[in-house]
């Protein structure tokens, strides 16, 4: 009996444990990859400072920058304490935690980069956030693959074949049509290629940690093509969306690419997940309903990011309540005027014997 208590008590410490280092490498996590973008931003300014062609001209130099280099591995790092937070922790409690790394980025940038967003840019980035959060809390979980042959079946569904199918066109038409137009004044032609690139990136993630269980198990999964295919993709669109987020970032204020790439990214893995483990059949009504408010919650965030970021708008500008002195003036002004007018028309009708 005691030897059952001890065994008890033991899973609970254990349980508890891997709560808080879960927790812990989330946080972590969000302050590296909220940390990356500002390294990666100062290496851009500082190799445009010595160089004709910026990355958003579609120049490389950048490579030979500490900084951006710096950047690279504050991300990787993040990344590898992201994937590790799985492990301990739940997927709805490690998610909406990615969320910090847009504050901590917004913080940074104001501090370093001296990029300042106004009240409007504030409350969009805070309805963003809680959003996403709302979003991944009441989005249904994803089905569990333990093998590769069950992950090659879920593959080869004719709904996830034609929301491939979809996500290469539109991420061709958008880097071949749309970037030399309007790559450097749209802000989402960038954010939209990275984000739709990353639903095949953490699908192709989740695939290759399968593989790596399954070998750990005692069967070779290495042996697999799709294995290697996966690793291609992951590698492929890892290498375009480091291109198109260094773009967006050397052109656009820093503040403001965080939280509407944060926003995007997740929306796409979310429907990726969705429709590859086909999970939406499950969805009760009031899951159904999280997930309507938490997008709907997203749209106001980025329009208020984008449609009021040239305003200088702060709290101190608000309409105050307090009239001034000159108000008060022109106030009791008109009101001494008005009495004196109804006075003297009280007397001329009085006159004329009308009153």
């Amino acid at each position: 009996m005691t030897s059952a208590v001890d065994e008890g008590g033991g899973e609970k410490v254990r349980s508890a444990e891997d709560f808080i280092i879960g927790v812990t490498l989330a946080i972590i996590s969000s302050v590296f990859v909220g940390c990356s973008f500002i390294f990666k931003k100062l290496g851009l300014l500082n190799f445009a400072k010595n160089s004709s062609t910026r990355a958003g001209d579609g120049g490389f130099g950048y490579l030979k920058e500490w900084l951006w280099w710096a950047g690279m591995i504050l991300m990787t790092t993040g990344e590898f304490a992201n994937f590790a937070a799985y492990a301990f922790a739940p997927a709805t409690l490690v998610t909406p935690l990615g969320a910090l790394s847009v504050i901590v980025s917004a913080v940074l940038a104001s501090w370093k980069l001296k990029e300042r967003l106004n009240l409007f840019g504030k409350i969009g980035c805070l309805l963003c956030i809680l959003g996403s959060t709302i979003m991944v809390i009441h989005s249904p979980k994803e089905a569990e693959v333990e093998s590769m042959a069950a992950l090659e079946e879920k593959l080869k569904d004719p709904v996830f074949i034609v929301f491939g199918i979809l996500v290469v066109i539109s991420t061709l038409v958008l880097i071949f049509y749309f970037v030399p137009r309007y790559g450097n004044t749209k802000i989402l032609v960038y954010i939209s290629i990275c984000s739709t690139l990353g639903s095949f990136t953490v699908m192709g993630c989740k695939g290759v940690g399968v593989a790596i269980k399954e070998t750990v198990r005692g069967t070779n999964a290495f042996v697999k093509p799709l294995t290697y295919i996966l690793l291609v993709i992951v590698v492929v669109c890892i290498l375009l969306q480091l291109n198109y987020l260094n773009r967006a970032l050397d052109t656009f204020n820093t503040s403001v690419v965080t939280p509407i790439y944060y926003v995007f990214f997740t929306t796409s893995v979310i429907a990726a997940s969705l429709i590859l483990f086909r999970e939406f059949g499950h969805m009760t009504v009031l899951n159904i309903i999280g997930d309507l408010c938490g997008f709907l919650t997203i749209v106001c965030g980025i329009f208020l990011i984008n449609a009021f970021k040239d305003m200088e708008m702060s709290i101190a500008k608000l309409p105050s309540s307090k009239k001034s002195d000159e108000q008060e003036d022109s106030v009791l002004n008109e009101d001494i005027t008005g009495q004196i007018l109804h006075f003297a028309h009280r007397i001329l009708l009085s006159e004329m014997g009308i009153f």
